[in-house]
């Protein structure tokens, strides 16, 4: 879906991009990470055109970017960035409508899909379509960002930091919520964060960068099993990477027959979540239920930490 081919961008005579190069597959989550004027933002904005790149190809669908007007080509992709950048005097449902009433949708179809992504971003349309985003909370400003990114259905959606301002426990939920709608329209994503959590957590590929070079791109496990450099290594945490290579996995194929005490812990947490549990618990089992509440079984403490051991 994005291939980036040596792709350079220069200020002043100094690379910020560095000749890089990897591609992001058709409805996949590729997460750029890297620390400060790493240039993670920069590759970014270059998918868009935003940016444009002085060396190198940047194909979307095999069609090279610069060949597709850039007013089209953004209205093609979804961009989505921290602060949210929301029109001020504009209300939620004519924020949500920008991109649709450029493109001449019909009111009746945008009234739908300003409706449609209201619900599920759970805001109540009635309570909150006439609102103007001072009258909305940080959280729920950046709901109607992303929404307004993806209200043109767009194939692709960017990202720049776009949880960065919210508190953690509001950000965990960001979090879940975008990943639930990636998987419902198979959007292909890229995200620039500066959280290796973050990237762990929502990555199907991750790209770490620093100082405009690619050190390394694959699945998060490659950089669990054999980081590419130390900067790397220091990233991921020498010391995380047991809890980093649960937090891969649901417990689904952790799930033991039989019965254990304690409060039940729902097969679509991670691995992570239950070794937490477990050990809170002081337990060495715990119940497994589904989420509607029927009991699966049980997790153990003994073969979560056999999970945990390095990859061969």
């Amino acid at each position: 879906m994005i291939d980036i081919q040596s792709v350079t961008k220069r200020y002043g005579g100094k690379a910020v991009v560095d000749s890089v190069s990897f591609a992001v597959p058709e409805g996949t989550i590729a997460v750029l990470v890297g620390t400060s004027g790493s240039g993670k933002t920069t590759l970014l904005r270059m998918i868009n055109q935003l940016v444009s790149q002085d060396e190198g190809t940047i194909l979307i669908g095999g069609e090279d970017t610069r060949n597709i007007p850039g007013h089209e080509l953004r209205r093609r992709i979804g961009y989505a960035i921290q602060g949210h950048g929301l029109f001020p005097h504009r209300t939620v449902a004519e924020n949500i409508a920008t991109v649709p009433r450029l493109l001449k949708w019909d009111k009746s179809r945008i009234d739908a899909r300003v409706a449609e992504l209201l619900d599920l971003f759970q805001l109540d349309p009635a309570a909150f379509a006439a609102r103007y985003p001072h009258q909305l909370s940080g959280g729920q400003q950046q709901r109607v960002g992303v929404a307004r990114a993806l209200a043109a259905e767009p194939k692709i959606l960017l990202m720049d930091e776009p949880f960065g301002a919210l508190d953690p426990v509001l950000r965990g939920k960001a979090q879940d919520e975008l990943l639930a709608i990636q998987k419902r329209f198979g959007t292909t994503i890229v995200i620039v964060t500066h959280d290796i959590n973050e990237a762990f957590h929502l990555g199907d590929t991750i790209a770490v960068m620093d100082k405009g070079r690619l050190l390394q791109y694959g699945h998060p496990i490659d950089l669990l099993k054999a980081p590419a450099t130390s900067f790397v290594e220091g990233l991921v945490g020498t010391f995380d990477r047991p809890f980093r290579l649960l937090s891969l996995d649901t417990l689904a194929g952790v799930i033991e027959p039989g019965e254990a005490e304690g409060e039940p812990i729902e097969e679509t947490r991670t691995r992570q979540d239950a070794l937490a549990a477990l050990m809170w618990s002081g337990a060495d089992a715990l119940p497994v239920a589904s989420t509607d509440g029927k009991s699966l079984g049980r997790v153990r403490l003994q073969t979560l930490l056999r999970q945990a051991v390095r990859p061969q």
